[in-house]
């Protein structure tokens, strides 16, 4: 018996021996040994999985500052007529004419340098109808530039200024963008002068906004005010994700809602405005909208899935293949349509001149259509 109490008291010594060992090497390792708090066991990052510390982005904004410039616009308009320009005696007494004045307006925005020789991308609205367009580069110097083309269905426009050696700014990586990630935007807000400020990407792929015909926005709550259309969104490194287009705001101002045009559009319409002057769109005179789960349910579709065509061009392309209004548009070519925005996106894709292949669901069956896909018209900017 004594013999059998001495073991256990061998045992029981060294599992305390082993429990005091394991308590002091979590003291040198962290998180080693779960944290229990009553019966919920919480675990616990250690010291070297922490979020890296960031004291500054000074580096990411002097990689791009020099990239960002400053747009200057002005068009002369007819001035709005004054009633007492009627009266014959008013205008004898004041030596006035008749006709309206006219009078010249300014506007302002922001541009990225995208080439050594000259090349910037802004905004169409920025540069929309001016009739003298003035570049202030970051050394202070102004210079005149030319409009190379726009593109108003997604707001962006080329410019071009005769000067060489400039610092383009580096292009992000197409979609590399994530929620969460730190971006600044990079403008001119208000006229006050080139101004950096901070935020994160607040969500990706943002449309249905109805800002413009084709959207695909990322958006951010870095502070974008009047004046910043046009400018960078760059992220931690100094690289550009997008091209700070809109804001969501009742009052002009800043909300914490704003919302840029993602680097693999801006390099697909630049492409296209530099080498045609414009962009080059397929088109097929549909009219169409989101299928509801109240009309999946009315064609018997377990999904809403597709767009429902509204209306047909008569005479258009659609019109001519025997497509209908109701119709529900599945897939082009063999890829799937998920909703309007998306069915615009692969109509727009397609070259004018060819031949599309559209599946279709018509009164609960399946069938296909080959249409002719002809040029976008060109479509004013939605306000």
């Amino acid at each position: 018996m004594q013999k059998l109490w001495l073991t256990m008291a061998q045992v029981i010594a060294g599992a305390a021996i082993a429990l005091a060992a394991l308590l002091a090497l979590d003291q040198v390792i962290p998180g080693l040994l779960p944290s229990q708090t009553g019966n919920l066991t919480i675990r616990e990052v250690a010291q070297n999985g922490a979020a890296p510390r960031v004291g500054s982005f000074a580096d990411a904004a002097q990689k791009s500052l020099s990239s960002v410039v400053n747009i200057f616009t002005s068009k002369q308009v007819r001035a709005p007529a004054n009633p007492l320009m009627n009266d014959p005696f008013f205008r004898r007494f004041f030596g006035m004419p008749k006709e309206n004045h006219t009078q010249r307006v300014a506007n302002l925005g922001s541009g990225v340098i995208v080439s050594e020789d000259g090349y910037i991308l802004t905004n169409h609205h920025v540069v929309e109808a001016a009739e003298e367009i003035q570049v202030a580069l970051p050394d202070g110097r102004n210079l005149e530039a030319q409009l190379i083309g726009s593109d108003p269905e997604t707001d962006i426009a080329v410019l071009r200024i005769k000067q060489n050696g400039l610092r383009p700014i580096t292009f992000a990586r197409p979609d590399s963008a994530r929620v969460g990630d730190i971006v600044l935007a990079i403008g001119n807000p208000f006229g006050v002068g080139q101004t950096v400020t901070m935020g994160i990407v607040s969500a990706l792929g943002r449309s249905h906004l109805g800002i413009n015909t084709f959207e695909n926005y990322i958006q951010t709550d870095a502070a974008i005010n009047p004046g910043n259309s046009g400018g960078a969104l760059v992220d931690a490194a100094g690289n550009l994700v997008g091209l700070n287009t809109a804001i969501f705001s009742r009052s002009g101002g800043n909300l914490g809602i704003g919302f840029a045009i993602p680097v693999s559009i801006l390099r697909q319409v630049m492409d296209e405005i530099v080498r045609h002057g414009s962009v080059v769109r397929g088109w097929v005179g549909i009219e169409v909208q989101d299928i509801t789960p109240e009309i999946a349910d009315s064609f018997s579709m377990k999904t809403p899935q597709g767009a429902l065509i509204a209306g047909v061009l008569r005479g258009g392309p659609a019109d001519r293949s025997g497509i209908r209004p109701g119709d529900v548009l599945l897939a082009v070519d063999g890829n799937a349509v998920g909703d309007s925005s998306s069915l615009l996106q692969l109509i727009s894709a397609l070259k004018p001149g060819r031949d599309a292949r559209l599946r279709l669901l018509r009164e609960r069956t399946e069938i296909q259509l080959n249409v002719k896909v002809e040029r976008r018209p060109v479509q004013p900017r939605n306000e």
